[in-house]
């Protein structure tokens, strides 16, 4: 069993850290399975750069962040918090990376997300948060079922990669569901 990280912090992600997240992408398939078909491949400044202008203000469209390993100060991860529909009190959750490979697969995607839902749920007084994620990424849907998320629906082929087309399953939670979840 993995050495799970019990205090992942998020701080807001910054052009600091787009070249980090950059070394982390390490080809178009990882892109598209991490990222969905906003960005191509080779990831750049440029391209994270222009998203970023939507991130700014009193309520921007998407939060990203910076997943940090409290105990070391070095950063683990990314999230972001997307589509961010503050009347219906939703938002979408995207772009979960664990960047270190040696880190995947020990609890720290759990962390993450848990800390991304504190966010969510707690901070921002969500009542919903949903999810994609491609059916063939079992640890992925393993990590958001322990969390609390529940499969709603699929959308077959919906995504393609070079000449394959790739399902995604959509997940959700609910803010009581969440209380229950987290022990709230």
């Amino acid at each position: 069993m993995g050495v799970s990280l019990v205090n992942v912090e998020l701080r807001p992600f910054t052009a600091d850290d787009i070249d980090q997240l950059i070394a982390w992408v390490p080809s178009a398939e990882f892109l598209l399975q991490f990222a969905g078909p906003r960005f191509q491949f080779p990831l750049t400044r440029e391209q994270l750069a222009r998203f970023l202008e939507n991130t700014v203000g009193e309520e921007p469209l998407h939060m990203p962040f910076a997943a940090i390993d409290a105990a070391t100060g070095e950063t683990i991860g990314h999230i972001q918090l997307l589509s961010i529909d503050r009347p219906n009190r939703s938002l979408t959750i995207g772009r979960v990376l664990v960047g270190p490979s040696a880190l995947r697969g020990r609890g720290a995607g759990g962390q993450i997300m848990r800390a991304a839902l504190r966010i969510a749920f707690e901070e921002m007084g969500m009542h919903r948060v949903d999810l994609g994620v491609f059916d063939f990424n079992a640890p992925a849907i393993a990590c958001y079922e322990r969390v609390g998320f529940r499969r709603e629906g699929l959308l077959r082929d919906s995504r393609r990669s070079g000449d394959h087309y790739w399902s995604l399953i959509l997940m959700s939670i609910l803010e009581d569901e969440w209380r229950v979840a987290s022990g709230g």
